[in-house]
């Protein structure tokens, strides 16, 4: 194997570098108010009866999934067409401007249902930029390496972003436990964002996109010279690699796998707060402290699953991930009857060990054509949130009414074996491309 595919070139290390410190920023200034919504819901949303209440906060909590779809669509074609480099920065300025209008936003007391309408809105555009970003990243790491490398390298977005939910919610206790002013939060925010506008226009594009757009360049000035006319004919000329389709099975399975994490979130992070105020007496800066402390443990989570990809090939990780959560599904109701905060904790801990995409990301992400890639992946993934918030947020909130803590299952199950279904779809296209490890062997040659 040569060492091109064992370590990464100084070109590779700066942009890799350039990229995790975007998608740290993009991930602070994104879940600074996910984790401060207990404190600014009731900043911004009219105080209501408790079923009231959880349902607003989960239409806060949604409005910034809700039209990621359609900003996938859009920022879809940026990156098709014009590469993954002006499409990180366009999303990165959308998240520094957003974020600086909500440091300045009144409250509720103060104009009333236009606060509640104007940060639903500024959520939503924090929530299309943060989409285009960080699968932007992973897509750009996935081009410019070769396994087995790749894995760990592609895994280190994955770890930046949850590095900046663990800063943001570091930042959320100094704001709710010592005074610090949350405006203050949100300036800081958009100032690091613009941070990483200034390093993301130091990337280069990658080789792969680049090769494609002159072969394509190269094809259309053929075309132009035989005096051909028409898309049609224009086809004819081209590489196939141009017309190459997106196989819209392996994007369900895509979809399906991306599904599974905002499961674990939401259960990990979101989920038991109204318990945890309710039932045991924590204030809004408890539930904060406490989620700060969960985000240590899923930080030291997403780092194991990158040293793990050095050694164990991604889908076999995804495998075991995916058996094990079933159990955890099991086990979930009988601990939380327990009723105590240890078993909340002990609850949350498993859902973050959960259904994580990190390990195997850059295997389902080359499976999609080049001049479709862009746009599958960042439609996949932002369709997965904005299904799968609004499914889980209000569904969980009337099962749980209905069925109590067994109503986890009536989500938790079907999307549990979506995901499984999917890491078996990977596993078969990888075994027809020669990637998968021959029967008895765990780690990739490369």
């Amino acid at each position: 194997m040569s060492d091109i595919k064992h370590k990464l070139n100084k070109q590779q290390k700066e942009a890799i570098l350039l990229l995790q410190i975007g998608t740290f920023l993009e991930y602070f200034d994104l879940m600074l108010y996910v984790h401060m919504a207990v404190v600014l819901n009731e900043l911004f949303f009219p105080k209501t009866d408790p079923k009231m209440a959880a349902l607003l906060a989960a239409f806060a909590f949604c409005s910034t999934y809700v039209l990621r779809p359609f900003g996938a669509l859009i920022f879809g074609y940026i990156g098709d067409n014009y590469g993954g480099k002006p499409t990180v920065i366009i999303t990165t300025s959308i998240m520094a401007l957003s974020c600086f209008l909500m440091a300045n936003l009144p409250t509720y007391a103060e104009i009333g249902i236009t606060a509640a309408i104007m940060v639903s809105i500024l959520r939503i555009f924090q929530g299309m930029s943060s989409m285009g970003e960080k699968m932007g990243a992973m897509i750009y790491v996935t081009e410019i390496t070769k396994p087995p490398i790749q894995y760990p390298a592609v895994n280190s977005i994955a770890i930046a972003g949850v590095f900046g939910t663990m800063t943001a919610l570091a930042i959320a206790t100094l704001t709710t436990r010592y005074g610090f002013n949350w405006r203050i939060a949100f300036w800081i925010g958009s100032g690091v964002a613009l941070v990483g506008i200034l390093a993301r226009t130091k990337l280069r594009e990658t080789p792969d996109f680049a090769d494609a757009k002159r072969k394509m360049k190269k094809a259309i000035e053929v075309s132009e010279s035989q005096g051909l006319a028409g898309p049609a004919a224009l086809l004819k000329s081209i590489n196939p690699i141009f017309k190459e389709k997106l196989n819209y099975k392996s994007f369900f399975h895509f979809l399906s796998m991306y599904c599974g994490w905002p499961l674990c979130f939401y259960l990990a992070y979101i989920y038991f707060v109204p318990t945890l105020k309710k039932s045991f007496g924590y204030s809004s800066e408890d539930v904060i402290l406490h989620n700060f402390i969960l985000s240590l443990i899923n930080v030291a989570l997403v780092c194991l699953w990158s040293i793990l990809s050095k050694k164990i090939y991604p889908l076999f990780i995804s495998k075991m991930l995916g058996f094990l959560f079933i159990i955890t599904l099991i086990m979930l109701p009988f601990i939380l009857n327990a009723n105590s905060v240890y078993s909340i904790y002990i609850a949350q801990c498993l859902c973050l060990i959960g259904l994580p995409q990190a390990p195997s990301t850059p295997i389902l992400i080359k499976h999609f054509p080049i001049f479709r890639r862009f746009t599958a992946v960042t439609f996949g993934y932002a369709l997965s949130r904005a299904v799968m918030y609004i499914l889980i947020s209000f569904g969980l909130v009337y099962l749980t009414e209905w069925f109590g803590y067994y109503g986890i299952w009536v989500i938790g199950f079907p999307i549990t074996f979506l995901w499984i279904l999917a890491v078996f779809h990977y596993a078969s296209l990888e075994k027809k491309s020669g990637s998968y490890p021959l029967k008895g062997e765990w780690q990739v040659k490369g």
